[in-house]
């Protein structure tokens, strides 16, 4: 679908702990930054001005928390429209979302699953293609973890694809999903991900967890990337070829330079495939 990636290159998610310092200059290896709209719309002062100095020097994405695509309560169109705003404000180069719910008669704080079912496929792609006509572009839902799958029909992989397919939006790939999905719900991660849409890929995160036992998996974005994660997005890239892809680290958040230490990870496999997918087509 894409003739070319929104971004390019290795990125990580712009966190108040460490804005100030990026500001003033952003390290060579962060190719691109992303930030959940909610945490910036209508923020002044120092953070504000920071903000668009960061958006002044490097390409930007937006990742939100609770656009609620799979709840029963009617989309905040309101808030829909100042997400445009944000986006057109500071050349946001593209917006996504989780595939799941978030609210109910309010904001539970929590990404609930959305039953796999022919009816959530349909009422999911009728609010996707919404948002898609208020912000006048294509959006890209993530696939998100879940500990339990109520009302499920169907297998993850068959609605993920039937919901991209029918509301023609773009993937947000979350490779650390599919990991801790494949551990507490026992299927193939490799399978599943090639089976993924790859011709919708936007961009993709990377991410750590926690072990609560040997058969759970809890996705937090606290702790460092683990190897099996680390294989499993180079098989992605060996399947798919390089995408753009991102350091996500919401907690335990270390020094700038442990995390661009992970950034460095990404990027070496980046350059690893790229180098491979030439030497394959001078062969060719």
């Amino acid at each position: 679908m894409f003739k070319e990636y929104p971004v390019s290159g290795a990125g990580l998610g712009l966190r108040r702990a460490f804005i100030g310092s990026l500001a003033e200059s952003i390290p060579e290896q962060i190719d691109f930054m992303e930030v959940a709209p909610e945490n910036w719309i209508d923020v002044g002062g120092k953070f504000g001005r920071a903000f668009r100095k960061v958006s002044e020097q490097v390409p930007v994405v937006c990742h939100g928390l609770s656009l609620n695509i799979g709840g029963v309560a009617p989309l905040d169109e309101a808030f829909l429209h100042k997400v445009k705003q944000f986006l057109e404000t500071h050349k946001i180069r593209i917006y996504s979302e989780h595939l799941s719910y978030c609210a109910d008669m309010g904001h539970l704080y929590d990404l609930m699953p959305i039953p796999f079912t022919e009816e959530a496929i349909k009422y999911v792609v009728k609010r996707i293609k919404r948002v898609q006509d208020i912000l006048g572009q294509r959006i890209a839902m993530e696939n998100a973890s879940y500990y339990a799958a109520p009302g499920q029909e169907m297998q993850e992989i068959d609605f993920i694809n039937a919901v991209m397919e029918e509301a023609d939006c773009y993937f947000h790939l979350d490779i650390n999903n599919i990991y801790v999905n494949s551990i507490n719900h026992k299927y193939d991660a490799e399978k599943f991900l090639k089976a993924l849409p790859g011709d919708r890929i936007a961009y993709a995160h990377i991410a750590g967890h926690y072990v609560e036992e040997e058969d759970l998996r809890v996705d937090t974005h606290g702790a460092d990337v683990i190897d099996p994660v680390w294989k499993l997005l180079d098989v992605a890239y060996e399947h798919f070829g390089v995408f753009p892809t991102l350091l996500e680290r919401d907690f335990n958040i270390p020094p700038l330079n442990i995390l661009l230490k992970e950034v460095d990870t990404i990027k070496n496999y980046q350059t690893q495939h790229s180098s491979n997918d030439s030497i394959r087509k001078k062969q060719s």
